[in-house]
């Protein structure tokens, strides 16, 4: 129908409006309320093609990986209160759309003859503050060069070599505990993995006064806040071979210190804040 009124808006300069809507069988009253709404329309569209661009800058300082929610309070924390659902049409118009996240293999080795810490966890990763409770797992990376292993603890602790033995989780570790913030009885969870169990990684844990614990053999979900990081990472940075471990090296860095600068977390009382926002807020808090 709005072909025909655009036709007749085009033509009425031509024929009088009573010849064309009689001949094209619309009734007047039609035609002029849909030209009274036509520069309601064009404002919408302009209103849209601004948010769309937005959100595309939005877009493109992720990474091409935030989708509807994080673009939509992206948006609020720059002051632009948009309804949700108009961010996720005009992102669907323009197909812009978020990661999703692929299987990757495991590289958990257990140790048979070592006996692991309790589950102190339980599938419950939340933290009533900062520095009560810190996961950790490995993940590898290729490069022309071989693998490169990647071992990380709540992201304030990492640390990267071409070898997972014990050293490099206990290297993770020291780098947490360095940047301060980790309370004393600290629990201190993983998988199972040889790197884990073993006795230098477990005499670490003690001198720093923290507490272990790890998973059920073979349980993903028994460490799903770990392996939920291992996922992000590997879809935002891709997966692919590098040249070297150097390369490998300094993008990972990139992407872990702009994360815990810019990547937003949904806080069930905060809202959306960056990791280092939400640390941030609760030592206000504690202050206070």
């Amino acid at each position: 129908m709005s072909e025909l009124y655009r036709l007749i808006h085009a033509e009425k300069a031509t024929y009088p409006i009573v010849l064309l809507c009689r001949v094209l069988h619309v009734a007047r009253s039609f035609y002029y309320a849909w030209r009274e709404g036509e520069a309601a329309r064009r404002a919408r569209q302009a209103a849209d093609d601004a948010l769309a661009h937005e959100i595309t800058l939005l877009h493109i300082a992720s990474r091409h990986t935030y989708g509807v929610p994080r673009i939509h309070a992206e948006l609020r924390r720059l002051g632009r209160w948009v309804n949700r659902k108009r961010v996720a049409r005009v992102m669907r118009e323009r197909d812009i759309r978020g990661v999703s996240r692929r299987k990757r293999r495991s590289l958990t080795r257990p140790d048979v003859k070592a006996k692991p810490a309790p589950d102190l966890i339980g599938r419950d990763f939340h933290a009533e503050r900062p520095g009560t409770k810190l996961v950790g797992d490995i993940t590898y990376l290729p490069t022309a060069e071989g693998w490169l292993y990647l071992a990380t603890r709540e992201v304030v602790g990492y640390a990267m070599a071409d070898h997972h033995h014990a050293e490099l989780v206990v290297d993770a570790l020291d780098m947490a505990h360095g940047r301060g913030g980790i309370e004393p009885g600290c629990v201190i969870h993983s998988d199972r993995g040889s790197e884990y169990t073993s006795t230098q990684f477990r005499d670490r844990i003690g001198k720093l006064g923290l507490r272990q614990s790890c998973g059920r053999t073979g349980s993903c979900f028994d460490n799903a806040a770990a392996e939920s990081f291992w996922a992000l990472l590997k879809e935002e940075i891709g997966t692919r071979t590098w040249p070297d471990r150097t390369t490998a090296r300094a993008e990972v860095f990139n992407f872990i210190e702009t994360y815990n600068r810019r990547r937003l977390r949904k806080h069930k009382t905060f809202g959306y804040l960056t990791p280092a926002e939400t640390r941030q807020r609760h030592q206000h808090t504690l202050a206070a």
